[in-house]
């Protein structure tokens, strides 16, 4: 998400809110950065999904320092952060929708010891096929259920063309 300063917003109209949060309601673009310029501060706007995007006045050079801050934080999120300690990778546990049932515990055994250490860990079922994507889901629907003790999933099972994913965190 990329933050717009000043002259770079292009909408007509924004719905803009003060430098101490007050909503001042929707006016011209125009407007806005005669208010900006008039309190010396920026026009910033921090989302383009809505009409008129929302934006607000911010103290010169800290709409910059956010927005920086912002796109550090997100790398980190996602595990890109460069140089050293950046987020430790997420075991991934790869199962076929009809796994053997010996190999089937031992990666249940593996994700129950990882999560027991308060590391997260990814399940993927890879599906050939619609007739294997309802296999698969129940592949992880069963492994969640034998995690339930140690694990939550983060959020909903994820079902593409390809199979079927959900990422389970310590609990």
């Amino acid at each position: 998400m990329a933050v717009l300063i000043n002259e770079q917003i292009k909408a007509s109209e924004v719905a803009l809110t003060g430098l101490r949060g007050e909503k001042l309601g929707i006016v011209s673009r125009a407007e806005a950065l005669a208010m900006a310029r008039s309190a010396g501060a920026d026009l910033v706007c921090t989302s383009l999904m809505s009409s008129p995007p929302p934006c607000s006045l911010m103290a010169k050079g800290k709409a910059k320092a956010a927005a920086q801050k912002e796109t550090a934080v997100r790398k980190a999120e996602t595990g890109r952060a460069s140089g050293h300690g950046s987020k430790e990778k997420v075991k991934e546990f790869r199962f076929t929708a009809h796994i053997e049932e010996h190999d089937y515990e031992t990666k249940l055994r593996q994700a129950d010891k990882l999560l027991r250490s308060g590391k997260p860990v990814q399940c993927v079922v890879k599906a050939s096929g619609a007739k294997e994507a309802v296999a698969a889901k129940a592949v992880l629907e069963r492994l969640l259920a034998d995690l339930k003790e140690v694990g939550v999933k983060e959020s909903g099972i994820q079902t593409s063309g390809k199979g079927s994913q959900v990422k389970v965190n310590p609990r």
